[in-house]
């Protein structure tokens, strides 16, 4: 713990050395949001080095960030934003969640480019920096039509980003056959999923189709027989794709319940969220081939190498967009001749950083995404 702190404040040090060296005109001062105590703070610790890095690279003295830690709580972080706005800043990178951003509209002219990836509800100053799911479904939608894949299903977990899914597919103008919500416990799952997938009418076309061919006189009637009793359902679930909005462990309890009612990715495309490289993956053999938007992957591994030979340790997967925040912002910066305003987040950009494209416009940012396929035990970049 002792070195953790040791390492905190020569980050600190770092951030702030230059503050005497530049008068208050020539600097734009960037308040950075982070938990820097608590369970989170591995967290807070990688966005500040993330950003660190990004500084050293931009190597300009304008340029100032100020790290606060708001220990992830609400109250704490009204507080240093408080203490931040009051000195003249009106940028801030962060807060890291959601839950944290109540009652920052106080700060009206101040700007909070959060890594919250929930773009529903937040304040009107507040930026979504995260990888939203509006963001996902542009880039499902792109491979969908690339695959001529009209008959679509979407699984919808009973989870507290419904609503982001929701307003994500009616937003990207997504063509869909059929949405479907789902109760994620494993005891009532697979049920749901033969229901969606007409599992027991397949399986019954099956048995009655048996009964037919074993009753007929129909020519190579004990071949047809041979084929028919090496199925486990006969007949189309009506879908070409399933789309399913869920991650980690639940992710792969639906797609073994689909494999156990006879929906197999070999023959319907498979489609995820974001799964941030999880090789986990690999391991589902049956479940393959699954596809999923995200970050540029040569990008992020190469982030990956340079920041871990730095600092000895990987970095959180949002460390990339506090690296990429700075970038962003020194970007519209520079063309805005340095004047912090109100056109510095409002006027169409697009800016290419290390996690990929950014386009921001009227204060919101989208993310122009990758697409992969897992298969073979590989990632493999579709587009």
């Amino acid at each position: 713990m002792k070195e953790f702190y040791k390492k905190i404040l020569k980050i600190l040090f770092v951030f702030i050395a230059s503050i005497n060296s530049a008068s208050s005109e020539e600097v734009v001062k960037i308040g950075l949001l982070v938990p820097l105590s608590g369970e989170s703070s591995y967290i807070g610790q990688s966005i500040i080095q993330s950003v660190r890095l990004g500084i050293n690279k931009i190597n300009n003295d304008r340029l100032l960030v100020v790290p606060r830690d708001t220990k992830s709580d609400q109250s704490t972080t009204l507080k240093v934003v408080d203490e931040l706005y009051s000195e003249g800043t009106k940028i801030f990178i962060g807060p890291v969640f959601n839950k944290n951003l109540k009652e920052l509209d106080k700060f009206q002219d101040a700007t909070f480019l959060s890594f919250t990836n929930k773009v529903l509800g937040n304040p009107n100053n507040v930026i979504s920096s995260g990888i939203n799911a509006k963001s996902q479904f542009d880039a499902i939608k792109k491979y969908l039509e690339m695959n001529d894949l009209d008959g679509t299903l979407v699984l919808i977990p009973k989870k507290n980003f419904k609503e982001e899914v929701e307003e994500a597919i009616i937003k990207s103008r997504l063509k869909t056959k059929k949405i479907f919500y789902y109760d994620a416990e494993p005891t009532k799952l697979t049920k749901q999923i033969e229901k969606v997938t007409k599992y027991k009418i397949r399986k019954r076309n099956l048995e009655d189709e048996i009964k037919r061919v074993e009753n007929s006189d129909e020519d190579n009637k004990e071949r047809k027989l041979e084929i028919l009793n090496k199925k486990d359902t006969l007949g189309r679930i009506g879908y070409d794709s399933i789309i399913i909005a869920d991650f980690n462990e639940s992710l792969k309890s639906v797609t073994t319940s689909l494999l156990y009612t006879d929906v197999s990715p070999k023959k319907v495309a498979f489609i995820s969220l974001n799964q941030w490289f999880d090789e986990t993956l690999f391991r589902e053999k049956t479940s393959q081939p699954i596809a999923f938007p995200s970050i540029n992957r040569e990008n992020y591994f190469s982030f990956r190498d340079d920041y871990k030979k730095i600092y000895n340790e990987s970095p959180s997967q949002i460390g990339i967009l506090g690296y990429d925040l700075i970038g962003l912002i020194y970007y519209l910066l520079l063309k805005n001749d340095f004047e912090v305003n109100n056109k510095l987040f409002t006027e169409d950009n697009r800016f290419k950083g290390v996690s990929g494209v950014f386009e921001i416009n009227n204060q919101k940012i989208n993310h122009i995404l990758t697409f992969y396929r897992v298969e073979d035990g590989k990632f493999k970049k579709i587009f």
